[in-house]
């Protein structure tokens, strides 16, 4: 260990504490030693992202050379308090069932999200990957105490079916589907009369914990609250709570400013007759006040909650450190931070003094309803105030994402070019490619990260939906085969996600026609005109028609909702199968994205995103703005399959693509991208 200091050891270039105070004390930092000391390990337990030294500007408003050679050093040498864990998942559930047992439980189910719910969490929540092995973004296990007859169930959706056989050993877990075997349906079948299954209040929402509490009581037994998470009591070496700065959102992107937001949001409470709503979705809090973060992987989300009153001030509990000097002055007076673990007194007030107070079903854990209901409070539950007008984007929020996608996709065709003349060669990776794709991007002045990890799929990998490529999956890209990228980009202006799949030499007769039964699912859905009031679940069917026609499918929505310069997959509007009474409503952007995928041979997904905006002479009508600029492989296509007017539609968008980008391209990555856009 450096001198004096717990849960850090010397790094290589670490001068010693000595040296490190002095730096501090003449660059007028905002912590002294021992506050950075005591930060480092939340430092050290967030994403390091495509930006891993953004968080010196916690420590010194400008740090200079000397002062961040010393913080990498002692970030680097870091290393976690307690004793280690569990290596093994066989060795990490015995140890979870051994712990079950002391506290009386039965059973224990493990979700995939955190307190808020995301589809991204920060290490110290990644409970289900520690105690599983499996690494989605989406997906639950149950894990019974005895143990008998594997005594365990991983759940995951069609997106992962494939995914958790590779990183899910069969002889722990028992696989079943998210959607239509879901973790009550198991619950009700193996929970015997009399037993106690335990869940962590704070991890599951009030939905999730009714039907919990019902399926347990459908078998005679009793779904319990846990005050002691079990599992975070054998994850012995947990990381920390994340730590990273929380940042303005300039007003050249957001559009509106935070007062304007919190009054109108207020407002609308006041109107319901409401005098708080607790805010609990991260992407909620960073609209409203007009901030960004780092607490969480390829998503600009700062982790915290808060209570938004009806005068439209908001009590953000949230770790202070995380807020510069310069992100104090923007928050202002009426925005009040406080400690995160100052939450529960924040609730205990308001039920003190009898307030009206809304939370999400969706996003806020039992635990809130409870705390509250407890103090005193009048909950309604119901949706989240900022849901709604976060999905809306305003002029200034649609104008800044176009922008950011059209400079993606520029990347996107620069890339597609260096494909187009590399992967025939045979010798390419999914890693290399994949890395290729992130340099073009990082050239762009305003990136800031990915939003998500690059699926980089070539042949049979290509059909694994949410396939991510490590050392030991990767594959060379064949000659005579489809590859598959699906990827995207945050911008201070925007957040991209587009897929292209591609064909690498001459595809089949097979692969052509399910691509282009995917593209004119596409183009149906692209160019629909629709009522208002029209929720995505109607419009699914189109994109889906032309394989239903030949007896095929996909198994995954085919349209999310995309933040800006926010979540890639936003709520509360999507196009899916799966009912949803959310309708349509201009500004919205979402993910146009059928696919078809033959397991073991090839994927194929098409994706764009698009804004909806009213139709241009039916003034009752709503339409998509298709924001994606990329070429479409037309190599795929069999062109006898494609009406004249999807044709035209392919031909005009690949005109907009080839007009937007060509003036910024060298002169090979031009006469390519000619010949790739060239009508058919």
């Amino acid at each position: 260990m450096s001198e004096g200091t717990s849960g850090t050891r010397a790094s290589e270039g670490y001068q010693g504490d000595a040296a490190l105070a002095g730096l501090l004390k003449a660059r007028k930092s905002y912590v002294d030693l021992p506050a950075l000391k005591a930060m480092i390990g939340g430092v050290a337990a967030a994403p390091a992202g495509d930006r891993a030294e953004d968080w010196m500007s916690l420590v010194a408003p400008e740090p200079d050379e000397a002062v961040k050679q010393q913080l990498r050093a002692l970030r680097a040498g870091f290393a976690p308090k307690g004793a280690p864990a569990p290596k093994s998942i066989a060795d990490r559930l015995s140890a979870l069932r051994a712990e079950m047992k002391a506290q009386g439980l039965d059973g224990f189910i493990i979700g995939r999200g955190d307190e808020h719910q995301g589809e991204y969490v920060p290490q110290r929540a990644d409970r289900l990957a520690w105690i599983s092995g499996f690494h989605g973004s989406a997906g639950a296990a149950v894990v019974m105490a005895d143990g008998v007859n594997q005594g365990a169930a991983i759940f995951v959706d069609g997106r992962y079916t494939l995914q958790v056989r590779e990183e899910v050993d069969p002889k722990l877990y028992e696989y079943q589907h998210l959607v239509t075997e879901p973790p009550e349906r198991w619950i009700e079948t193996h929970l015997k009369k009399g037993q106690r299954i335990g869940f962590d209040p704070w991890l599951f929402t009030v939905d999730q914990a009714r039907r919990l509490t019902e399926a347990a009581a459908k078998a005679g037994g009793t779904a319990v609250p846990v005050e002691k998470n079990p599992l975070d009591a054998v994850w012995t070496d947990q990381p920390e709570p994340p730590i990273a700065p929380v940042t303005p959102q300039d007003m050249r992107y957001a559009g509106r400013s935070a007062e304007e937001k919190r009054r109108a949001m207020g407002k609308a409470l006041a109107d319901e007759g409401q005098d708080a709503a607790i805010i609990t979705a991260p992407d909620s809090l960073a609209w409203l006040l007009n901030v960004r973060g780092g607490d969480v992987p390829r998503t600009p989300f700062a982790l915290g909650f808060a209570v938004l009153h009806r005068d439209g001030h908001v009590d953000v509990f949230m770790d202070p450190r995380k807020f510069t000097p310069a992100t104090m002055s923007h928050l202002g007076n009426e925005v009040t931070v406080q400690p995160r673990d100052g939450f529960a007194a924040g609730l205990d007030a308001l039920g003190k003094e009898k307030k009206r107070v809304a939370i999400d079903a969706s996003t806020a854990g039992v635990w809130i309803r409870d705390r509250l209901a407890k103090a005193g409070a009048v909950v309604k539950v119901g949706e989240d105030p900022c849901a709604l007008p976060k999905a809306t984007k305003n002029d200034v929020e649609i104008e800044a994402t176009r922008a950011a996608h059209r400079r993606d996709g520029a990347a996107i065709t620069r890339f597609l070019a260096w494909l187009a003349q590399e992967a025939p060669k045979g010798n390419l990776t999914e890693i290399q490619a994949a890395e290729k794709l992130a340099a073009f991007r990082r050239q762009d002045p305003l990136f800031r990260d990915f939003s998500f990890d690059t699926i980089s799929g070539a042949g049979p990998n290509g059909a694994v939906v949410h396939y991510r490529v490590n050392e030991k999956t990767n594959r060379k890209i064949e000659t005579n085969s489809l590859y598959l990228v699906d990827s995207g980009g945050q911008y201070f202006d925007g957040t991209t996600d587009i897929t292209r799949t591609i064909a690498i030499g001459t595809p089949t007769a097979e692969m052509k026609d399910r691509f282009t039964r995917v593209l004119k699912g596409h183009i149906a859905l692209g160019t629909v005109k629709f009522p208002k009031g029209t929720s995505g679940s109607s419009l699914d069917v189109l994109a889906r028609r032309p394989l239903w026609e030949i007896g095929l499918d996909y198994d995954h929505g085919t349209g999310h909702g995309v933040g800006s310069y926010l979540s890639v997959h936003e709520g509360p509007q999507r196009i899916s199968k799966v009912p949803n009474r959310v309708a349509l409503e201009p500004g919205m952007i979402i993910s146009n994205e059928p696919g078809y995928y033959k397991t073991g041979e090839y994927g194929i997904r098409i994706e764009n995103l698009v804004v909806v905006q009213p139709a241009e002479r039916e003034p009752n009508m709503l339409q998509f703005e298709t924001i994606t600029l990329a070429p479409i492989d037309i190599n795929a296509i069999d062109r006898s399959l494609l009406t004249a007017d999807e044709v035209a539609w392919l031909n005009a968008y690949h005109k907009r693509v080839r007009e937007t980008h060509a003036p910024h391209l060298d002169a090979p990555t031009k006469a390519w991208l000619e010949a790739a856009t060239r009508p058919i």
